[in-house]
């Protein structure tokens, strides 16, 4: 497909030209880079809560943003209008507040080399309201049946069609087509007077309607959803101190999404605020810990075939064998730093600057086996899932909850356990990293990362893993 066949060539009448005279707009005051950012977004959410269909919502936006970078300057500017005058303002105003001595000429526009890692040729919000509204019915009778002690269940359908379009003073013609759908349920249960306890469950990706229909149907996160109520109606008190502490395989990847991967990106270490700054080389952690950020796996919720500069994203080896071996980079920190850009430039939306985030991010498989793992532990905790956390980007240390875990006992899994928090230092825990097993699991495509106000979806995955040393906050 040429240009002239494009999303915004068609609905826009967008020209070639149009875009290139914008840029040497954007490059007027001087500037060593200048990029365009459209985007046409069109959202859908449907939520039922007591049986009944409470919300149901559509909305589109579409925009603009211009950058320019001058050295460590960056000018942005955006609008919600793309008529000729306004897209030139918006790169006028970014001129201005990048301007700089340097200049450089821009390069004719070339489109990229074009790829497909999530070919869905109906997107769900393309399909009928109908259709989308019967998969929340679906998992709000999945999880009321479950069990009768759930008394409460919600359940929400949200996706989103994205059409972007990048281009750039280095000559770079970029687009995609951005399919994302996902359903999320959340469960209450109670027992004998006691407090509700809650679980919780969703996923989806870059995917079709029928990924809900045949591959992860409603009743499957429902019933996830009402099992992990239903177990933590039986939980006893986390046990507070320091011990042993295993986390299972999937979603556990949160921990090392946030308590290693956000210290990784590159604009954290080019101002050398990360617990990681210059220590590319250098080992962060066990040998038996390989991290990696892949943006290219198909249909996942983090991927992308270009990132949000236009740069093809890529699987990148951050920390192997336990060495550091690079960061995460955008546009601006890969110019800062002499080094090549990673496909990690993310931004929420046309009106946000873009920023060095993660894609997939995942721990590779070791040789254990997941069963002797556990056997080798005479006394900890098993984490099967979490909740909310917190990193210090600087210090690297974190406070996660657990909201699914159990005791360890002589080498089994015995009491559920409720209220465990983590407490520990990102690059200290994984050098405490003493078997990984062989079971490596992506999450089911529910992640959302924020960053300095922004939020992008990402996935995240591990391997059972064994930390022999960490701090369980609980009761004592």
């Amino acid at each position: 497909m040429g240009f002239s066949d494009s999303f915004f060539a068609s609905r826009f009448a967008l020209t070639r030209g149009d875009l290139e005279s914008y840029l040497a707009e954007a490059l007027s005051q001087s500037g060593d880079y200048a990029d365009l950012y459209f985007e046409y977004l069109s959202t859908s959410q449907i939520s039922i809560d007591e049986s009944i269909v409470k919300s149901a919502t559509q909305g589109v936006s579409l925009g603009v943003g211009v950058r320019v970078i001058a050295g460590e300057r960056t000018g942005y500017a955006y609008s919600d209008d793309l008529s000729p005058e306004k897209i030139r303002q918006a790169a006028h105003v970014a001129a201005c507040i990048a301007a700089g001595p340097a200049k450089v000429e821009k390069t004719p526009l070339e489109e990229g080399r074009r790829r497909n890692l999530y070919p869905v040729l109906t997107a769900p919000n393309e399909t009928a309201v109908l259709d989308r509204m019967e998969l929340v019915k679906r998992a709000d009778a999945a999880a009321r049946t479950y069990d009768p002690r759930v008394f409460q269940v919600q359940a929400t359908y949200a996706d989103s069609l994205r059409h972007v379009m990048v281009a750039t003073s280095a000559g770079v013609l970029s687009f995609d087509r951005q399919p994302l759908a996902r359903i999320s349920v959340a469960a209450l249960a109670k027992q004998n007077g006691a407090a509700p306890q809650r679980g919780y469950s969703g996923g989806g990706g870059r995917v079709e309607l029928s990924y809900f229909l045949e591959d992860k149907t409603p009743e499957h996160f429902a019933r996830e959803a009402a099992r992990q109520a239903i177990v933590q109606l039986d939980a006893v008190e986390a046990p507070a101190g320091e011990t042993t502490v295993v986390l299972g395989p999937g979603w556990p990847g949160i921990l090392l999404h946030e308590a290693v991967g956000h210290g990784l990106e590159a604009d954290f270490n080019r101002k050398k605020v990360s617990a990681f700054s210059d220590r590319i080389g250098q080992q962060v952690a066990s040998p038996l810990c390989t991290v990696i950020d892949d943006g290219t796996m198909s249909h996942r919720r983090g991927s992308l075939n270009v990132d949000d500069e236009g740069n093809p994203t890529q699987r990148n080896v951050l920390i192997e064998n336990g060495i550091l071996r690079g960061y995460l980079q955008d546009q601006l920190s890969s110019r800062i730093l002499s080094a090549a850009p990673t496909g990690n430039g993310r931004r929420e939306s046309y009106a946000h600057i873009p920023m060095p985030r993660m894609t997939n991010t995942f721990m590779l498989a070791g040789e254990s086996n997941p069963e002797d793992i556990i056997r080798s532990v005479p006394k900890g905790i098993y984490c099967a899932s979490f909740g909310g956390g917190q990193v210090d980007i600087t210090s690297g240390n974190f406070v996660f909850s657990a909201s699914e875990s159990y005791l360890i006992e002589d080498g089994k899994l015995t009491r559920p356990v409720r209220n465990a928090t983590l407490i520990g230092n990102g690059p200290e825990a994984l050098r405490h990293v003493s078997m990984v097993g062989s079971d490596l699991q992506l999450d089911e495509g529910i992640g959302i990362c924020g960053k300095e106000g922004q939020s992008v979806p990402v996935g995240v995955g591990i391997p059972t893993i064994k930390i022999d040393r960490m701090t369980v906050g609980g009761t004592a």
